[in-house]
């Protein structure tokens, strides 16, 4: 009030003074230096990235196989597949594996709209995976429309990882690819089958991508999609 001698103290002057008080500071205080961002690697073996990976994916629904050798990646697939019909990307890991070779797999489409139309009818997406992530049980694709579509879609995704590219996790990956737009048109991380609550709080799959997800490691040393 004009007059008094007083301060008038506006709301959002209170509002700040009592997030200052709870952070333990006063008016007028300096803001404390900032620590420069840091990459922490963590030194996991090889074994031990793919077990973490495993036991987080699993814990988020999806399931993880091993492979010794390509050939067994078409038998693990053949076996998940169980003659059901699915849309492979042209990823050169999976055509040395003979992914496309199997009984109801089809792909090389030359168009968009007859590779959509495919992915809608698939029951299986199959595509290579560029990275793992342990620490989260992720896989990274960096690819143009084709595998996106392929991974998204239908309502399942089979993935195949090279052990070779099975990272710690999102530092470890940033340490590797600093600019990932440079590299390619698009990267995604795909953490476990697709979910969502937003619905009343009720948990459901398959809302924005595929309801299962299948990685298959493959431990050869050559078996590298990159």
């Amino acid at each position: 009030m004009a007059g008094t001698g007083e301060i008038e103290v506006t709301p959002r002057e209170e509002i700040l003074d009592r997030v200052r008080k709870a952070l333990g500071r006063k008016a007028g205080q300096g803001r404390d230096r900032v620590p420069e961002p840091r990459i922490r690697i963590p030194e996991i073996p090889p074994e031990r990235r793919v077990a973490l990976f495993a036991e987080r994916l699993e814990a988020l629904g999806g399931k993880v196989y091993r492979a010794a050798a390509l050939a067994q990646v078409r038998d693990i697939t053949a076996g998940i597949l169980e003659g059901s019909a699915a849309v492979c990307s042209m990823d050169p890991l999976l055509e040395k594996a003979g992914i496309p070779g199997l009984p109801g797999v089809v792909s090389g489409f030359g168009d968009e709209p007859s590779l959509r139309a495919a992915c809608a009818a698939a029951p299986f997406g199959i595509t290579g995976a560029d990275y793992g992530l342990a620490e989260t049980g992720s896989i990274v694709t960096r690819s143009v429309s084709e595998a996106r579509l392929i991974s998204l879609l239908p309502p399942a995704h089979i993935a195949v990882l090279p052990v070779s590219r099975m990272l710690t996790g999102l530092d470890e990956f940033y340490s590797e690819l600093p600019m990932p737009a440079d590299a390619a048109s698009s990267t995604v991380f795909i953490t476990g089958p697709s979910r969502s609550a937003d619905i009343e709080m009720i948990l459901v799959r398959g809302v924005h991508g595929p309801r299962v997800i299948h990685v298959i490691v493959v431990d050869e040393e050559h078996a590298t999609n990159r």
